[in-house]
């Protein structure tokens, strides 16, 4: 597998909670900013997704704290889409502090909705790799 798409974030003070740790809700920011980032590197726009009548939604997420981060620390953070035969797809992502440490896994399933239908689209890999400039970011 290709290495993960990457992102860098630097923590924010108003991202932290009473104790000086980031908030445990801003994580998912973070793995939602690295998503859109790789749809964007991609050659795909919101606009893009929309004039085609599918908008991408989340399943399930779920996220695994590690370690602490603070205001100021840099860290990165990935995201590798993992494609099955279905409707839907897993997103794997890791936040990971500029020494290395893994702060945070972030894991979920998603699939693409069918604005008009209200229903998934039965082969989102299809609509990725028809949008995309550069498929291969999503591991197609």
């Amino acid at each position: 597998m290709a290495e993960a798409f990457s992102v860098p974030v630097v923590v924010r003070g108003y991202e932290t909670d009473t104790q000086g740790h980031l908030n445990q809700a801003v994580y998912l920011q973070y793995a939602e900013h690295a998503r859109w980032s790789l749809l964007q590197k991609a050659g795909i726009r919101q606009t893009d997704l929309m004039n085609r009548g599918v908008g991408p939604v989340a399943l399930e997420v779920t996220v695994r704290y590690h370690r602490e981060l603070r205001a100021g620390d840099q860290v990165e953070v990935t995201c590798a889409f993992l494609w099955g035969e279905g409707r839907t797809f897993r997103i794997e992502q890791t936040i990971r502090k500029a020494d290395g440490t893994v702060a945070a896994e972030v894991t979920g399933v998603g699939g693409l909705l069918d604005l008009e239908k209200r229903r998934l689209v039965a082969d989102p890999r299809a609509v990725f790799r028809t949008l995309a400039a550069d498929p291969e970011l999503f591991g197609l």
